[in-house]
């Protein structure tokens, strides 16, 4: 059977993730999973206070929309404010790490298609 779902982003429906990609307080609310997507995965992500993910990189093309708050998303060789509204591509195979500014919060949904998240060393991230 196919039906429409329709989600409201809210705080109160987030868990706290103990993923260890993470530093610092972070927490997410699954907006399209595995069970209800065959292609296509989307998650709000909340950094709490300057937390940030580490750097890492993804076999499938990435897109993230922020939401709320203040962050960014930073490469080898370059670093982009975030902010509502901002929409950031990230290609496959692309080392990147992205999170909330020093003393902000900041959420941005993650869009990806299923796919392998490789974390790699902290070398050059902060």
């Amino acid at each position: 059977m196919t039906a429409i779902r329709h989600v409201r982003l809210d705080r109160t429906q987030e868990t706290p993730s103990t993923n260890p990609i993470f530093n610092g307080s972070v927490s997410t609310q699954e907006v399209v999973n595995d069970a209800l997507g065959e292609l296509l995965r989307v998650t709000a992500v909340t950094f709490e206070d300057g937390a940030v993910n580490r750097p890492h990189r993804h076999t499938t093309d990435q897109v993230l929309i922020a939401t709320s708050g203040n962050g960014f998303v930073a490469g080898d060789e370059e670093h982009h404010p975030m902010q509502p509204g901002d929409v950031t591509f990230i290609p496959a195979g692309t080392r990147h790490w992205h999170g909330a500014d020093a003393g902000e919060t900041f959420t941005h949904l993650s869009i990806l298609t299923p796919g392998h998240t490789e974390i790699l060393d902290d070398e050059g991230a902060g």
